[in-house]
C-alpha cells in the first residue's frame, strides 16, 4: 500500500492465532475465530475497501460476487490501512473511521478458517492521525505520532464496539506497536528524538516489561511475518522473533553502506509471507528475503508502487510511466504490462494488493481496480468498476 499518512499495514490478525496468541477457548462445535453473526466459507472471502479521495464514499467490494456494498462517506479521507478484517480510514481533521468489511481468515498452520459476515460501518475510534495499525485475536494496536498507541479490546471490536483496554506512552515520535507473542513490541525513542531507537515488550495493558537488547537506529516500517516482526533500521533489519515467551532480536543488515535516500523506510508484502518489498530511493527497490536473511537491490526505474508475492514468488513494482512489472529474486525482470497512464500512476493512493493468487491495483483517477494473476506473466483477469474513484485501495479477508 502506499499511503500518504498512514505506515503501510500488514495484517498481524492472520498470523497471531497460529503463533500462540489464540483467543479463548471456543464452545464445542464452534471453530477457532467465529464470531456471532459469522459464516464460515471453504475459501478466502476476499474484499476491497475503497475510498474515494475526492468525495469520501467508501464502498466494499466482493471479490467473489463483486457486489459492491455502499457504506458511508469519510470527509477528505486522506489515507486508508487495514489489519486484515477492518479498514481504517483517516479524514481530513485526522479522526479515524473504522469499516468492518465483513472479511477475515484465521491461521492455525496446519489448517484455515474463512468467514464472511455483514459490512459495517463501526464508528470513529479514539485518537487522531495514526501511523500504524495492527491487531491480533486480542487486541488492536493505534499508535499516534506523539508516541502513544491507543489499545482496543478485538473481541469488542468483533461485535461492532470501540472499547479500549490500555495505552502506551512513551516521548513523542512517529511509534509503532505490533501486537506479537501475546504482548505488544512497541518503538521507544529517547527524548527529543524524532524517530525512534529500538524495541520494547509491553504485556496487554501498556506495561513495559522487557527491552530487546538490539539497537535499531531511526526505525521506520514494519511487517509481521511467519518468522517475525521486522522492523527497518538505518543499517539494516531488526527481526524479533518469541519463542516460550522469551523475545529475540537479531539484525539483517544490509548489503553495504546505503544513503539516507536508499534505506527502506515502509515495507509491503503478502499478509505472512517473509519475502519483503520497500522502496530503495526513487528508482530501486528493495527485496528482504526474512529466510534467507538477504537483501536484493532491484533497479526497476521510477517507482510508484511495489509489493511482493511470498517466497520464491516474485516483487511487483508499479513505475511512474504506468508500467507493471515483475522481478524474480535475483533482480531479474520476468514480464512487464502497461496498466495505467503515467497520471494515474503518478497519484497519491495507487497501490498493490496481493493475495496467494492475485494482484491488485487500483486507478485512483477513476473507477477501475485492475485484478493481475502474477503467475501467468501478469494477465489482466478481471477489470473491478467499484464506483466513484478508486482512490485508496486495501483487500481483507486474506
Amino acid at each position: 500500500m502506499k499511503l500518504k499518512a498512514v505506515t503501510a499495514v500488514v495484517a498481524a490478525l492472520t498470523l497471531a492465532a497460529c503463533g500462540g496468541e489464540q483467543p479463548k477457548e471456543a464452545p464445542a462445535g464452534v471453530p477457532h475465530g467465529y464470531v456471532e453473526g459469522a459464516e464460515e466459507a471453504a475459501e478466502a472471502q476476499s474484499r476491497l475497501i475503497v475510498a474515494d479521495a475526492e468525495t469520501g464514499a467508501v464502498r466494499v467490494v466482493d471479490l467473489i460476487t463483486e457486489e459492491v456494498h455502499e457504506t458511508g462517506r469519510v470527509d477528505g479521507v486522506r489515507a486508508l490501512t487495514s489489519d486484515g478484517r477492518f479498514g481504517y480510514l483517516t479524514a481530513r481533521d485526522g479522526t479515524i473511521r473504522v469499516i468492518d468489511s465483513g472479511a477475515w481468515m484465521v491461521d492455525h498452520g496446519d489448517h484455515v478458517h474463512y468467514y464472511r459476515a455483514k459490512v459495517r460501518d463501526v464508528g470513529v475510534a479514539p485518537g487522531k492521525q495514526p501511523s500504524s495499525v495492527y491487531s491480533d485475536p486480542a487486541v488492536s494496536a493505534l499508535s499516534y505520532a506523539d508516541g502513544t498507541t491507543t489499545l482496543l479490546d478485538r473481541a469488542q471490536l468483533d461485535k461492532g464496539s470501540l472499547a479500549e483496554l490500555g495505552k502506551i506512552t512513551r516521548d513523542p515520535h512517529a511509534g509503532v506497536a505490533v501486537p506479537y507473542g501475546g504482548h505488544i513490541l512497541a518503538s521507544v525513542a529517547d527524548a527529543g528524538r524524532p524517530l525512534a531507537r529500538g524495541v520494547r515488550v509491553h504485556d496487554r495493558q501498556g506495561k513495559a516489561v522487557a527491552e530487546i537488547p538490539e539497537p535499531c537506529p531511526d526505525l521506520q516500517g514494519q511487517a509481521v511475518t511467519r518468522r517475525g516482526v521486522v522492523f527497518g533500521c538505518a543499517d539494516g533489519a531488526l527481526l524479533v522473533t518469541e519463542k516460550d515467551g522469551v523475545f529475540t532480536g537479531s539484525k539483517i543488515p544490509y548489503p553495504r553502506d546505503v544513503t539516507t535516500q536508499e534505506r527502506a523506510t515502509a515495507f509491503f508484502h503478502r499478509p505472512g509471507a517473509a519475502t519483503l518489498a520497500a522502496r530503495a530511493g526513487e528508482m530501486a527497490v528493495w527485496f528482504l528475503d526474512v529466510g534467507r536473511r538477504s537483501w536484493q537491490y532491484v533497479e526497476t526505474g521510477p517507482v510508484a508502487a511495489v509489493n511482493a508475492v511470498g517466497e520464491g514468488g516474485s516483487l511487483l513494482a508499479l513505475t511512474r510511466d504506468g508500467t507493471l512489472r515483475s522481478f524474480d529474486g535475483t533482480g531479474k525482470e520476468q514480464a512487464a504490462i502497461p496498466l495505467l497512464a503515467p497520471e494515474a500512476a503518478r497519484t497519491d493512493g495507487v497501490s498493490i494488493q496481493v493475495d496467494t493468487t492475485r494482484a491488485y491495483v487500483n486507478n485512483p483517477l477513476s473507477a477501475d481496480v485492475y485484478e493481475i494473476d502474477y503467475n501467468d506473466n501478469l494477465r489482466r483477469a478481471r477489470t473491478l468498476k467499484v464506483g466513484g474513484k478508486a482512490g485508496h485501495v486495501v483487500e481483507t479477508g486474506r
